[in-house]
């Protein structure tokens, strides 16, 4: 028994049912690309104040603060890293810039995604790195420590987007260095590096560093370790030893109570050059390895 449809597919039906789905796939891509713009549009937007400055600070640079001011700025650098405030932009690509009347006026952007100076001059700069500022004025670089950043680098500096540079360092020596422009996505804050993950648990290389004044390896905590461990044995055992033959050699000869105190006094002198001389080991270990 054959079943009719109640509403059979003619030439006029599927022409329209073709138009319906094609209409619909326009629309879905018409939105997408709309959205896609609209993202694109957003993410470079961002929003700038005007700071004053004594000096000239060139675009794309980064700035501090100056100590004891809230309106001016100079150029980033080691020494001011704690006071980073932003990048100097271009009012005409700001969405939004704010100015006043006084004179020597900079733009200052704190967040967005901008273009940043940066150099290798702490090591290669990778996108997803933190950005702080270098002894180089207004230029940034990579974050290794425990320093206030600008933001994070969006793209890799490589020799094609940067160039290679001559710079004196504070000992007066000439150092090269490559510095570029990147994207940096800004946005002001603290840099923590995590500790490497190691065998030594972070008390103990606390304790190393501090006797070391710097950073320890780990070989040298071991070495280090070992000889601690050794000396607290020796020191242990040569205690033991005086306190028992001490109290055998009473039992004996009550009389004995001088000589035994003569026994004590010297072993005692041995014991405090046994840890003198394992201090001294390890200083020497974790210093010179």
């Amino acid at each position: 028994m054959l079943i009719k449809e109640k509403y059979p597919l003619t030439p006029q039906r599927v022409r329209h049912r073709g138009s319906y789905y094609v209409a619909r796939l326009l629309a879905g891509m018409s939105l997408f690309l709309f959205c896609s713009w609209t993202n694109a549009a957003y993410a470079d937007t961002f929003i700038s104040q005007s700071y004053t400055t004594t000096g000239t600070l060139p675009q794309d640079s980064i700035v501090s603060l100056q100590n004891d001011s809230t309106n001016q700025v100079v150029a980033a650098e080691n020494n001011n890293a704690d006071n980073i405030l932003g990048v100097i932009v271009n009012p005409t690509n700001a969405s939004l810039s704010l100015s006043s009347s006084n004179a020597n006026q900079v733009q200052v952007a704190t967040s967005g995604t901008l273009d940043v100076l940066l150099s290798d001059i702490n090591g290669p700069v990778s996108k997803g790195d933190f950005i702080t500022a270098s002894p180089i004025s207004g230029v940034g670089m990579k974050a290794t420590g425990n320093v206030r950043v600008v933001g994070v680098a969006q793209s890799n500096l490589t020799n094609t987007n940067g160039t290679k540079q001559t710079y004196t360092d504070k000992s007066g020596h000439k150092q090269s260095v490559l510095i570029g422009e990147l994207p940096v996505l800004v946005n002001v804050s603290y840099f923590y590096k995590q500790p490497d993950k190691t065998l030594i648990p972070s008390a103990v290389q606390s304790i190393a560093d501090a006797l070391a004044g710097k950073s320890v390896s780990t070989v040298p905590i071991l070495i280090s370790s070992g000889i601690f461990i050794v000396t607290l044995i020796a020191v242990e055992s040569i205690i033991y030893s005086m306190i028992h033959s001490s109290i055998i050699s009473v039992g004996r000869n009550p009389m004995s109570q001088s000589a035994i105190y003569r026994d004590l006094v010297q072993l005692s002198a041995l014991v405090l050059v046994v840890i003198a001389g394992s201090f001294v080991s390890i200083y020497l270990v974790l210093t010179k390895l």
